[in-house]
């Protein structure tokens, strides 16, 4: 009974924290850039657990990590030129006060002194590590496919400048990425350029949840944990029949 209570309430801990990943998917659908994740789990086996065993293992739930879904979300034109959008492989480099995080979103925006930042007000980093600044009465900004950034003022090829070019970063294992809210990454992993940079101004990468699995997937949890809810409350019933079998008088 005791090995019941044990295997029902592991897999009711792992489930409760699968659901609060379907959770945060559900809550993420319409953030830009956002990749969905999903857990892993395992069995751990638990040698000699009980003397009343017969085989002397049983099987618990584990989740060991959580798995990130990194392929492209929808690709939605927007027209802003200031809006980018990552095709493919990488991440943008924005300095934060905590440091120097990685991010999907390309909504930026300049901020009063003309530097470009994100919607948190972040400095967007170019890949020299240095903030990217426009001057005022350059109007015309144009993000190539590579990240390079050139201006003009009044759409005149001739006065042309180029203001950088925009970081975008791999990993080699990019699993080892880690939320921090603000729609940023942050990892231990030593970045480096990412292959083939393909970017498309005046789009924003739309997130890649699937609200119809998500929600299916949601379904099958509660199921689930109602499944070994059952299990728990039938291995307790036991438990007091067989307390109260023992305390009755003979």
């Amino acid at each position: 009974m005791d090995n019941a209570l044990l295997i029902g309430l592991s897999r009711q801990t792992a489930m409760m924290r699968e659901m609060s990943v379907v959770a945060s998917n559900l809550a993420n659908v319409n953030t830009t850039g956002y990749k969905s994740q999903s857990m892993l789990f395992d069995q751990y086996l638990m040698p000699v657990a009980s003397e009343q065993s017969p085989d002397k293992t049983l099987t618990f739930v584990q989740d060991y990590g959580q798995f990130r879904n990194l392929a492209d979300g929808e690709m939605r034109a927007t027209g802003n030129p200031l809006d980018v959008a990552i095709n493919g492989e990488g991440f943008f480099k924005v300095q934060t006060p905590q440091g120097v995080r990685y991010t999907r979103d390309g909504h930026f925006q300049l901020d009063d002194t003309g530097q470009l930042v994100t919607s948190q007000g972040y400095p967007v980093l170019s890949d020299a590590g240095t903030p990217i600044t426009f001057a005022i009465d350059e109007g015309h900004i144009t993000i190539a496919r590579d990240g390079t950034i050139t201006t003009s003022r009044d759409g005149i090829s001739a006065s042309e400048q180029q203001r950088g070019k925009l970081a975008l970063v791999s990993f080699p294992n990019m699993q080892a990425l880690r939320n921090e809210g603000d729609n940023l990454y942050v990892t231990d992993e030593q970045e480096q350029p990412a292959a083939n940079p393909r970017l498309i101004q005046g789009s924003l990468e739309g997130s890649n949840v699937k609200p119809i699995v998500e929600m299916t997937n949601m379904m099958e949890i509660l199921r689930s944990y109602q499944s070994a809810q059952n299990l728990v409350q039938s291995a307790d019933d036991m438990r007091r029949q067989a307390i109260s079998q023992i305390g009755s008088p003979a």
